[in-house]
Parts: C-alpha cells; sequence; structure tokens
C-alpha cells in the first residue's frame, strides 16, 4: 500500500473540494463526465498529501495538479486536439531542474509550447536556490510545487527530457526523448543556481527554436 492510500480526505477538506470539483467540471466538461474529474481531484490531492510538507491550502494544489493531469489525459486520449507542441521535464525531486527548465522555456515560449515538469520521487517543497536564482531573471516560481511523475503527462508530450531519474520515464512510441546531463542542485548555494540557470536557458532555447522550426 502506498503512503496516498492510506491517507484520506477530512469532512473539511472535501467540502473545499467539491468546489474545486464544479469549477474543473465546467472547465472540462467537453471531455468528462464530473465523476471523473472529482476522482482525478481526490486522487491528486491524496498523492500531494502523501509527499508535501505544507498541508496548508492543499486543495488549491490539488485543483492545480489535477488541471494538469485532466488536460494531459485529454490530449493523450485525442479528447482534445492541439497543435501546440508539449513538452515535459523530469528529474527526480521536481524541485530544481525541471522546476528550473520548466519556467524558462514556458517564459520564451510565450505560449507557444505547453511546459510540464515532474519527479520520480518529488520532494516537499521547491529548491529555495532555484527559486531565488529565477527571481533574479524575473521569473516567480514561488508557488510552484513538486509534482509527481504521471503516465497522463508522458503519453501527452511530444518531448520528454530527463535529467537524472534514469529509466523512470515509461516509453511510448511517437514521443522525443532526450537526456540533459546536469549536476543536481539540492543543497547548493546560489552561485550553482545561476550557473545551472545560464546552462539550462541556452538550451531550452535551442530546443525552442526546434519546436517551432525556427533557424
Amino acid at each position: 500500500m502506498s503512503d496516498a492510500d492510506a491517507l484520506t480526505i477530512p469532512p473539511a477538506v472535501a467540502m473545499l473540494l467539491d468546489t474545486s470539483a464544479a469549477r474543473l467540471t465546467e472547465r472540462f466538461t467537453a471531455s468528462f463526465s464530473p465523476e471523473t474529474v472529482r476522482e482525478c481531484l481526490d486522487d491528486s490531492y491524496l498523492v500531494l498529501a502523501a509527499t508535501a510538507r505544507v498541508h496548508t491550502h492543499l486543495y488549491v494544489l490539488a485543483e492545480r495538479f489535477a488541471a494538469e493531469r485532466l488536460a494531459a489525459t485529454a490530449k493523450a486520449t485525442r479528447l482534445a486536439v492541439s497543435d501546440v507542441p508539449e513538452v515535459l521535464f523530469v528529474c527526480v525531486h521536481n524541485a530544481g531542474r525541471s522546476q528550473m527548465a520548466a519556467a524558462l522555456l514556458a517564459h520564451h515560449a510565450a505560449g507557444r509550447v505547453v511546459v510540464r515538469s515532474a519527479g520520480s520521487a518529488p520532494a516537499g517543497s521547491v529548491n529555495p536556490a532555484v527559486v531565488a536564482a529565477l527571481a533574479e531573471a524575473g521569473l516567480d516560481i514561488a508557488q510552484e510545487f513538486p509534482k509527481p511523475l504521471t503516465d497522463e503527462a508522458v503519453r501527452a508530450s511530444d518531448v520528454v527530457i530527463t535529467m537524472g531519474c534514469g529509466d523512470a520515464c515509461p516509453i511510448y512510441p511517437g514521443k522525443r526523448y532526450l537526456n540533459w546531463d546536469l549536476d543536481d542542485p539540492a543543497g547548493a548555494d546560489l552561485d550553482f543556481a545561476r550557473a545551472l540557470r545560464g546552462d539550462i536557458d541556452a538550451r531550452v532555447r535551442a530546443l525552442l527554436a526546434e519546436l517551432l522550426d525556427r533557424p
């Protein structure tokens, strides 16, 4: 039994999730039934509750995570059709490298690419040195949180970029898999995070040019 399987949703939280479920049901009404939306939302809450260090307002994060999962599922199962390329960054903890890459690509892409990040063993919070290094570049990820790697996220992606998670990512035909050899910033200082930011920024710019078929 996993940690999430052993948890239950407190009644007070369930009432808050009712409101979240209503919003998500309206957003995804063309693709999913209210029952499917609620199942995904409840599961998202329990998964995050098993890993998050801070449980205050966890239902808010659960709604965001469930929205990502539902959108990915819709794309993967062709319930939603889009020509926008999708990229998934995966590292072990989803606290440093993958968060930084996702933030930088989303910034440069400006809506032209759907960007996600996840971890094979997500940490409880995002690395503060990474948050600070990105803040220096004008990118605010203070509200981001480590998310577990899900099958639907991989299936929905056109490009999957790993950063040290080994073979934790499921392999599907038709996906482009890349591995970026980047040092883990866990426990590192701001200077290290700055250097990592520069390395990743160059990589995501090159990737974006490929995705958009630009010279």
